[in-house]
């Protein structure tokens, strides 16, 4: 069975950094677009980064570019996201997911078919 297992979730104050994990397990890791979605109480998902595991391009969400990094081991089946200067805004459950390659950068959550639990991530003023 496929699986997504994050870590690194926790609380911290507005300016501080965290750094999440992804390991997958039961499928090929290789050719798939992996990242990041959040989703904060009353709202939406929304895509947070996402990267293709061949080449390592990443996209990200316009609101975490320049603070957020996303990046991935093929050896290990896994992706970091790197989160500095962070905001109460980044504030939410984070969850890992992954679909095919095609069309990644979009980071629509409907075509994501694969997903972990969640970590959560709190950032206070």
């Amino acid at each position: 069975q496929v699986q997504l297992v994050e870590s690194g979730g926790g609380s911290v104050q507005a300016g501080g950094s965290l750094g999440l994990s992804c390991t997958a397990s039961g499928y090929t890791y290789s050719r798939k677009c992996v990242g990041w979605f959040r989703q904060a109480p009353g709202k939406e998902r929304e895509g947070v980064a996402v990267i293709l595991t061949d080449d390592n391009s990443p996209y990200y969400a316009d609101s975490v570019k320049g603070r957020f990094t996303i990046s991935q081991d093929n050896a290990k089946n896994t992706v970091y996201l790197q989160m500095n200067s962070l905001k109460p805004e980044d504030t939410g459950m984070y969850y890992c997911a992954a679909r095919p390659r095609a069309l990644c950068g979009r980071m629509r959550d409907s075509e994501f078919v694969y997903w972990g639990q969640g970590t959560q991530v709190t950032v206070s003023s």
